[in-house]
């Protein structure tokens, strides 16, 4: 059953449900792309980098874009410079990285990333994005991507999975739950304010 996710009520979700709503139907296409578009997080150099490193050798696309201005922990490096810094160490190209150092949330990684786009690769001339991020953060991601980039562009959604939050395993620890838990209620709360397109999902029946 087809649903828009403003109409869910997050609080009557059972498992298959929430993986329904933040995982299915969003596999990589395998399409070609102008830039992998990799969003920063406390976790993105572990696992989000690694996938885009292997995008980019590849041949998926010939740009890589680390999007985050937060800071984790001690460390005055951003997490956009942070992953550049790392893809340096494995053999990236300096002039094939792109920055955006300003975001604080997903949303911002898309709005601050636009003129970064356009100057680099100008935004008439793209046509396709490819999406690095985790599992659980794809569903909301993309529809961030689909509310605030120009309507032509295309996106192939790739997952970096970790351990704890994969579609088959999530439910099985209290790290992945509360990510996948906190995840599914951001996301109907913001698609019923209209802060992102209100898509629509496929959801199981009630068991």
């Amino acid at each position: 059953m087809y649903r828009k996710i403003s109409s869910i009520n997050f609080n009557t979700l059972n498992d298959q449900q929430l993986t329904d709503l933040l995982y299915k139907g969003l596999e990589d296409d395998n399409k070609n792309g102008d830039f992998i578009f990799v969003p920063g997080s406390s976790k993105a150099v572990d696992y989000r980098l690694p996938k885009a490193i292997d995008l980019y050798k590849q041949g998926r696309a010939n740009k890589i874009l680390f999007s985050g201005g937060v800071t984790w922990g001690n460390s005055t490096s951003t997490e956009a410079e942070l992953l550049k810094a790392k893809a340096l160490q494995q053999g990236i190209p300096e002039n094939d990285i792109l920055i955006e150092t300003h975001s604080l949330h997903t949303k911002e990684n898309v709005l601050a990333s636009l003129l970064i786009l356009d100057r680099a690769l100008s935004l008439h001339k793209i046509k396709r994005g490819i999406v690095v991020t985790a599992p659980y953060h794809m569903r909301r991601m993309y529809l961030s991507l689909k509310t605030y980039m120009p309507s032509w562009l295309e996106f192939s959604l790739v997952v970096a999975n970790d351990n704890t939050t994969k579609r088959d395993n999530w439910f099985l620890n209290p790290y992945g739950r509360q990510r996948v838990e906190t995840e599914a209620a951001k996301l109907i709360s913001y698609a019923k304010k209209g802060i992102i397109l209100d898509g629509e999902v496929e959801i199981s029946e009630d068991l």
